[in-house]
């Protein structure tokens, strides 16, 4: 491992972008900037670019403070700075209902939830949709522990349905054991929030399970 100071001052992130402009920068160099500083093992280019390996750039784009801070080497303040300049960038592309994601298919459900892989817990989480199929909010965590028929109430997800006029949802949860075959629980469970769903005009469009290698859908599986 090279420190940065004995990297050509030109050739070093900061100077290089005040002398060639942000836009001649690669992306671990943009990264180590907001960084600022690496950690034991590694300087902030290294540890830029072992993010960004883990990562995609749209992919860094969503992680919130506890993932950040979870990663070795980004501590509060790093992360604080990453966060601050991912809502700069939203609010200047004006993300927000003009690039809501739509939900065509298990894939895209995957893509939203795929951080419940790593999950040692079960974690429910419910992903609300408008007419057109496009995500207008998501639960991460609608429930957390065994999912139990007797815990699990519809009145949680449709409370919030209603709040953000959702037309329809879709439940997703882990299984942390690896099997993606639904319990007798996650039956009922569904059974219970589809009827619910009815009654309230709100669909139930599908219940996804998702292990770290495996993906269980109940509309798939004509289950729905």
């Amino acid at each position: 491992m090279s420190k940065l100071k004995e990297i050509p001052r030109i050739e070093r992130p900061r100077e290089k972008l005040i002398s060639k402009g942000p836009q001649n920068l690669k992306d671990e160099e943009l990264l180590a900037i907001l960084l600022r500083t690496g950690r034991e093992g590694k300087n902030v280019l290294e540890l830029a670019k072992q993010v960004l390996r883990k990562y995609s750039k749209k992919r860094l784009l969503k992680l919130k403070y506890e993932d950040l801070t979870k990663i070795k080497g980004i501590n509060s303040a790093k992360a604080c700075t990453i966060l601050a300049a991912q809502e700069l960038v939203k609010r200047a592309l004006k993300i927000g209902e003009e690039t809501l994601p739509i939900i065509h298919s298990t894939k895209d459900v995957i893509a939203q939830s795929v951080y419940l892989r790593d999950r040692t817990r079960e974690h429910l989480m419910t992903i609300y949709l408008n007419a057109r199929n496009e995500m207008v909010w998501k639960k991460q965590s609608t429930f957390i522990g065994t999912l139990n028929a007797n815990l699990v109430h519809p009145r949680e997800i449709f409370n919030e349905a209603l709040e953000h006029n959702a037309s329809s949802v879709i439940l997703v949860h882990n299984h942390p054991s690896g099997d993606a075959e639904p319990s007798q629980d996650d039956l009922e469970i569904t059974k219970r929030i589809q009827e619910a769903g009815k009654i309230m005009g709100i669909d139930v469009l599908d219940h996804v399970i998702i292990t770290k290698t495996k993906v269980f859908s109940f509309k798939e599986k004509k289950l729905l």
